[in-house]
Parts: C-alpha cells; structure tokens; sequence
C-alpha cells in the first residue's frame, strides 16, 4: 500500500464563519485552530497547509468561566528599558477584543513558518460584520 499525499493544487481552501456571540474563550480558539490546520479534513498532514479559512464575528461578547477577567494576565515587552506592560484579560477584552482571539488561537499552533502562514488566515471582527461575503462562508457551530 502506498500512502496518499495531496498534491498543492488538489487542495481547495474553503472559508467558514465562526459566531463568537456568548461562546466560551478556549471551545471557539480550540475549533478556529483545528479548522486553520485542516484537522477536520481526511487528507490533513502536519508537514503541509491543508487548513481553511476562518472568520470570527462578535468577538466583544466572547464569555470566560472562573475568575479568568481579573486573574489571566497577557504580558509583552516593548524592547526599550523598563518596557514590560501587563495587562489583565478584562481590560483587554475592553480594548482590543479581537486580539484576545488571535493570540488565542495562534498559542494553539506549533511555532514555525507553517503555522505562521496558516494564522494569516484568521480573521476576527469584533462585532457582527464582516468583508468576506464574497467567499460565502460556511456558518460553523461550536
């Protein structure tokens, strides 16, 4: 038996619409990321870009359980001195909502030139419009 590897042209990228509207934080960046990987797919390999396309909408409603809104804390240095910025995840939901989701689901990825590539192909609205009605984007429930 021989084993079955898809060819870069067999491969078809389809776009899925994800609503974020009062879903839990990690069930939506779990789905996002196995979407943009392509595990969803019966020809999925780690080694190539099977993944699709996905779009997040209501990024602003997303709920966390616990006591995550004043405990998780995202961190990031600026590069000059005593540029260490903390900031915990109800200020950035308040902020920028949409990051909240990216880094999400790009901490969800294996770091290398593949998953940069297959991130580049999320993308997160914070309310319920989006530009990419062109595509017809399936709905996808979580």
């Amino acid at each position: 038996m021989k084993t079955y590897l898809p060819k870069a042209d067999e491969l078809e990228h389809k776009c899925y619409v994800i609503d974020a509207k009062d879903k839990i934080l990690g069930k939506v960046a779990a789905k996002a990321a196995s979407v943009l990987r392509g595990k969803h797919k019966r020809i999925y390999t780690p080694f190539l870009d099977t993944g699709d396309t996905v779009v997040i909408i209501n990024a602003d409603k997303i709920k966390v359980t616990g006591k995550k809104l004043t405990d998780k804390v995202y961190s990031r240095y600026t590069g000059y001195p005593s540029g260490f910025r903390e900031m915990t995840l109800g200020v950035m939901l308040a902020k920028r909502p949409a990051k909240v989701l990216e880094l999400a689901v790009s901490r969800m990825f294996p770091s290398g030139a593949l998953a940069y590539k297959q991130t580049s192909r999320l993308k997160v609205y914070a309310g319920d419009k989006h530009p990419h009605a062109a595509q017809k984007p399936i709905a996808l429930e979580v």
